[in-house]
C-alpha cells in the first residue's frame, strides 16, 4: 500500500512540474524583466544606438548610409550608418527580428554589442554573438552593404 501513495505521490508531482514547465517560444509574458526589444520598430532613432550623432541631427558634413535588408532565417536585418571623415561616428539598427520574445531578448542583448565592435572596429570585420548567429550575420552583410556605400 506504501507503494502504491509513493508512486502516485512522485507521478503527481512530475505531472505538475511538466505542465508547469515554460518554454522559450511562450511570448512575451516569459521574458525576465528589462529583456524586450532594444526599441520600437519604425523608431527613427532606431535599435542599439551608441555614441556619436543621432540619427536625426547629424553634424554637418556626416552623410547617412542605409545598407541593405538581408532576410535571415528569423527575419529582416537592415544597418544604417552615419559616416564623417572617413570614421564612422553612429550605427543604428533599422529593421531586426522581432516576431517573438526570444527574438526581442536576445536583441536585446546583441544588437548594442554589435553595434559597439562595429564603431571600435570602424568596419564590418566583427566577432559574431554567440546564440545570436543568425541575426550577426545579417547585422554584418548589411553593415558592409553600407560600407561599400559609403566607400570605405
Amino acid at each position: 500500500m506504501k507503494r502504491i501513495v509513493l508512486w502516485f505521490l512522485s507521478t503527481v508531482s512530475l505531472v505538475a512540474l511538466l505542465f508547469g514547465y515554460h518554454t522559450s517560444t511562450s511570448g512575451a509574458s516569459g521574458n525576465a524583466a528589462g529583456t524586450g526589444p532594444a526599441t520600437p520598430k519604425g523608431n527613427t532613432g532606431t535599435a542599439p544606438s551608441t555614441g556619436g550623432t543621432s540619427a536625426g541631427s547629424p553634424a554637418p558634413g556626416s552623410k547617412t548610409y542605409t545598407g541593405p535588408s538581408v532576410d535571415t532565417r528569423w527575419g529582416p536585418v537592415q544597418v544604417q550608418i552615419t559616416v564623417a571623415d572617413k570614421k564612422i561616428t553612429n550605427v543604428s539598427v533599422v529593421d531586426y527580428p522581432d516576431n517573438n520574445g526570444r527574438d526581442r531578448q536576445i536583441n536585446s542583448y546583441a544588437l548594442p554589442i554589435l553595434v559597439r565592435s562595429t564603431l571600435s572596429a570602424q568596419s564590418a570585420n566583427i566577432d559574431m554573438i554567440s546564440g545570436a548567429t543568425v541575426t550577426s550575420e545579417g547585422y554584418v552583410q548589411s553593415l558592409q552593404g553600407a560600407l561599400d556605400q559609403a566607400g570605405l
